[in-house]
């Protein structure tokens, strides 16, 4: 089985990137209830071991989210159905061994204490939930200040206020006391600016050392990463899943390496990771997209490779990840490298994902059979467009290659 040396916190850092994105302008939520949450975690006295894992669970938190229009109500107080995204996010950490402990932290985070504390469950769980909810909702109460800092300095007593309200009811006293003493400073609402949150979460990750992980470890945090971005859209559900299946069986077809294929399909998985940033309804849009509206699809591919540079030992996967709206001749997007310039597996992931994408049907056309898709990307070999050999591998293995695609 294959071996990668990761760094787990470098690798949750840029899974809250990819979550940031959804936001498209309110970015850098999770970062910022990371730091106020491990601060009042601090003031009262939390071991080092339960104030890494609030940390976790604080940039990820919101890992249920993947549409606009949902994120667009967290910065809401409060609303119906907000305990939505808390079950899937939970679940999905629930899937992934390496994070599943965070799972229940994360299934809470919109509990009012009145309830939680009465639950049976461990009070490091309770505690680390609720903080996140505080803090949570003191950074939606900033939001509207968040654009000149000295105005936030001047709203602080009213969102002290507001917190210390709920005391009892929506917060643990005890939270709220720490809370309430940790925000007295203006060094502490000061530092929810961009550039100082994001030195305070770089701390944090030069404070971990890299690990060994095997392939179905990573695997399984990688899945988050595809989940996230494939449940943006009704018409892209499975769609990373069915290019990473593919490009994995076309790399055993060239008789690539287990830790190649293994790569292959991570790359697969997280290809489409910058799509997070693009709007709920120009990805489901069902006519043709206007000049501005694709040029903004074309950003989607580098931001993949800018959420996924940081982790070390991924730097293979991610360049094939990044390169995959390449084309052989160099007019693909967003590098314009040409066939010289692009590895194999590069190439294969390319064919992955345009056989997945013209099998699945989309807001602007229907699925395509078999025989549409085979002479689609065969026009693309002869336009110069995609690799003449992996096209000729999928032609070779057609109905093996959809049933692949499409998980049948």
């Amino acid at each position: 089985m294959s071996k990668f040396i990761i760094n787990l916190h470098e690798v949750v850092y840029s899974l809250s990137d990819a979550l940031d994105l959804v936001g498209v302008t309110h970015i850098h939520h999770g970062k910022r209830v990371a730091y106020m949450a491990v601060e009042c975690a601090k003031v009262m006295g939390w071991q080092k071991k339960q104030i890494d894992s609030l940390y976790q669970a604080s940039i990820l938190h919101d890992c249920g989210v993947s549409k606009t229009i949902i994120h667009k109500r967290l910065a809401q107080l409060e609303w119906e159905q907000e305990g939505d995204h808390c079950k899937i996010g939970a679940s999905l950490l629930k899937s992934c061994p390496l994070l599943e402990y965070l799972s229940p932290i994360v299934l809470h985070h919109h509990t009012h204490w009145s309830t939680l504390k009465n639950m049976d469950l461990p009070d490091e769980v309770k505690l680390s939930a609720n903080c996140i909810y505080l803090v949570d909702r003191v950074d939606v109460l900033s939001l509207g200040f968040m654009v000149d800092q000295s105005n936030l300095l001047l709203a602080r007593e009213e969102i002290r206020q507001k917190i210390a309200e709920r005391s009892g009811d929506w917060f643990c006293p005890e939270l709220v006391d720490a809370f309430m003493r940790v925000s007295r400073s203006e060094a502490f609402w000061l530092s929810l600016e961009n550039e100082h949150v994001t030195e305070y979460v770089s701390a944090w990750l030069s404070d971990t050392p890299e690990r060994e992980m095997d392939f179905e470890e990573l695997r399984s945090i990688v899945s988050i990463f595809s989940y996230i971005v494939d449940a943006k859209s009704s018409f892209t559900k499975d769609h990373s899943d069915g290019v990473a299946r593919l490009a994995r069986y076309l790399g055993e077809q060239f008789h690539l390496s287990e830790l190649s294929c293994d790569m292959l399909e991570l790359a697969g998985l997280l290809h489409d990771i910058g799509k997070l940033r693009q709007p709920d309804e120009l990805l489901d849009k069902p006519g043709k997209l206007t000049s501005e509206e694709y040029s903004s699809i074309q950003r989607h591919s580098f931001d993949t490779y800018v959420i996924l540079k940081s982790i070390k030992g991924l730097e293979k996967i991610t360049q094939w990840a990044a390169q995959h709206h390449e084309r052989a001749d160099g007019s693909g997007y967003p590098y314009h490298l040409q066939n010289g310039s692009l590895s194999l597996e590069a190439r294969i992931v390319a064919v992955a994902d345009v056989f997945q994408a013209l099998a699945q049907k989309r807001p602007y056309r229907d699925s395509l059979q078999t025989s549409q898709i085979i002479h689609i990307i065969n026009e693309m070999v002869v336009d110069g467009k995609l690799d003449r050999e992996v096209v000729m591998c999928v032609d070779k293995n057609l109905s093996e290659c959809w049933n692949i695609a499409m998980g049948v």
